[in-house]
């Protein structure tokens, strides 16, 4: 399936996406802040990165920025998953490089079918 990058500093959070993608066949690495995804970054693109915004140092709209700003990372799809939802608060994730935004609290069943339907998407 796809590599998918999960940036998350709630560890319920993080195991419960975790678990709900790695079912549905992907292979799933982890960061626990901003910091921590850059550096994943930049050992190794993944496929796809679940995005928390409000993180401790970096917060995920800067990751996305930043990664946006990274060369060979224009086919990384970027979903934004935060408790953040107000009009503004999903403009600005989309303004910072997020292809799709989920706001908590969410479904994992329908994480894991936005996920599959951005990749699809993606490998066009």
């Amino acid at each position: 399936m796809a590599e998918i990058l999960i940036v998350e500093d709630d560890m319920d959070i993080r195991d419960l996406t975790v678990f709900r993608l790695e079912q549905a066949g992907h292979t799933v690495r982890t960061a626990d802040d901003g910091s921590a995804a850059l550096a994943e970054l930049e050992e190794k693109l993944p496929d796809l990165v679940v995005l928390d915004w409000m993180m401790p140092g970096l917060s995920g709209p800067e990751v996305c920025r930043r990664l946006r700003a990274m060369p060979g990372t224009e086919g990384v799809v970027v979903l934004m998953l935060t408790s953040k939802s107000q009009e503004a608060d999903v403009e600005e994730g989309f303004r910072s490089g997020a292809d799709d935004y989920m706001i908590k609290p969410f479904s994992p069943r329908e994480l894991a079918a936005r996920v599959g339907v951005l990749l699809t998407r993606a490998r066009r």
